[in-house]
């Protein structure tokens, strides 16, 4: 079968565990074993994108989440992952939810990712327009952040992950 019409059949299963509480059953030593990068300052397209993702929150009646370096580090290494391999993708999810269960006490993790938008606006309103996108920024978490990343055209990528602790 082709490769890309498994695409968006593992995009579902993956949507589909986002907002799972379940934990994994992953042996102790292994989950010592991830680490977690530095997490690199803040760029103003990323402040801006928190801001309006807690204005909306605020105004939907949901607390404002706190910005977590952990949770952008954890962001910052698939955002990467996406312009090396030139793909929008929730690859290795499991991973990621693994580092922050272990890294930043996360019971729930979700994620956003989105590529090409050139404003945190414009970002934030396709993630709204959403029905999955905008159930994980509505969602019942207590931390977030984001990794933006321009490639070498300078097309922003972007991932943005939600926990709950």
């Amino acid at each position: 079968m082709n490769v890309s019409k498994l695409l968006p059949i593992l995009a579902i299963v993956a949507l589909l565990s986002f907002t799972s509480c379940s934990t994994d059953n992953v042996s102790e030593d292994k989950i010592n074993a991830i680490e977690v990068p530095v997490a690199p300052q803040a760029k103003l397209i990323e402040i801006e994108i928190m801001e309006l993702i807690n204005a909306h929150r605020i105004n939907r009646g949901l607390s404002a989440l706190q910005n977590h370096n952990t949770v952008k580090a954890v962001a910052s290494t698939h955002t990467e992952y996406m312009i090396a391999v030139n793909d929008v993708s929730h690859d290795n999810f499991f991973l990621r939810k693994e580092s922050l269960q272990a890294n930043a006490a996360a019971n729930i993790v979700s994620e956003n990712v989105a590529y090409g938008f050139s404003s945190a606006a414009s970002v934030v309103n396709a993630w709204l327009n959403s029905p999955n996108h905008k159930d994980n920024i509505e969602g019942d978490y207590t931390d977030f952040d984001i990794s933006a990343e321009q490639n070498n055209e300078g097309k922003w990528y972007f991932t943005n992950m939600f926990i709950k602790r």
